[in-house]
């Protein structure tokens, strides 16, 4: 059985108890707390020692997981790489004081100029000056297939460069479809030896049609092989639902989307 969450963009205005009550009520196994997003979860990089020996306590209460912290690091841009790779040491400790084995970070959007195989290296670089940090605190710092780094081939070339345990990938199953194409039996046979967390969510698109979320099922990416793939290697992660600003509220989409997933489970 794979396990199951949601990213807090779903119920933003929900405190972490009430998150962690609605988790367990509809089924799932985890949520993942969006930082510095205005959520109501608590969980943010100026909580106190005490408000997150807390908040932990309160997700081993409830019996769901807090599953990964989504973060907005990222360090494409040379510019901002030094305080990117500080941030990320805090959110690294955050989640480790809070229970979470991953965060979630961005390869950025390319600087006009930067060339594909400089982003390359500097985000390695990046990744590299915050990998013993995450081991030592039993958290993954897990990339996401977004922005410039949508297309897994360049993501897995990070990857083979940073070479640590405690690096690895968030794999977005809808990002590279969108971007680049990809369907996800090749994303995943390309990013298979690092996925540690991956983010669902389900679109329509076109030349000419701007991005649509739609239900799960309902759009380009076939989350069946997505599912199929995950759970033929043991996939012991979370799928966690990206749904921002995703009407209708989280009263419906949440058990809805849920029930879709576990039917590809067979």
């Amino acid at each position: 059985m794979l396990k199951y969450a949601f990213m807090s963009f779903s119920t933003p205005a929900l405190s972490l108890e009430d998150t962690l009550a609605l988790a367990k009520r509809l089924g799932y196994d985890g949520i993942e707390p969006r930082i510095e997003a205005g959520h109501r979860h608590g969980i943010e990089m100026d909580a106190s020692p005490a408000q997150r020996a807390e908040a932990r306590q309160k997700a081993v209460d409830s019996g769901i997981a807090l599953c990964c912290i989504a973060t907005s690091r990222m360090y494409a841009n040379p510019d901002t790489r030094p305080q990117e790779i500080e941030m990320t040491r805090r959110c690294i400790d955050l989640a480790a004081d809070v229970g979470a084995p991953c965060i979630r970070v961005f390869g950025g959007v390319l600087p006009e100029g930067l060339s594909r195989e400089a982003a390359i290296e500097g985000v390695a670089e990046c990744l590299r000056a915050v990998a013993d940090r995450a081991g030592e605190r039993g958290v993954a710092v897990c990339v996401e297939t977004h922005d410039d780094w949508s297309d897994p081939r360049p993501l897995a070339e990070v990857m083979k460069r940073v070479n640590h345990p405690a690096v690895a990938v968030n794999w977005d199953f809808l990002h590279p479809v969108w971007r680049v194409a990809m369907p996800p039996e090749e994303s995943f046979r390309i990013l298979r030896p690092w996925i540690r967390h991956s983010h669902i969510h389900d679109a329509t698109f076109g030349e000419n049609e701007p991005l649509k979320l739609v239900w799960i099922g309902e759009g380009k990416v076939d989350h069946r092989k997505a599912v199929e793939r995950l759970r033929s290697i043991g996939y012991t992660g979370c799928l966690s639902g990206e749904w921002i600003d995703r009407q209708p509220g989280y009263q419906e989409h949440l058990p809805r989307e849920l029930a879709i997933l576990k039917g590809y489970e067979g």
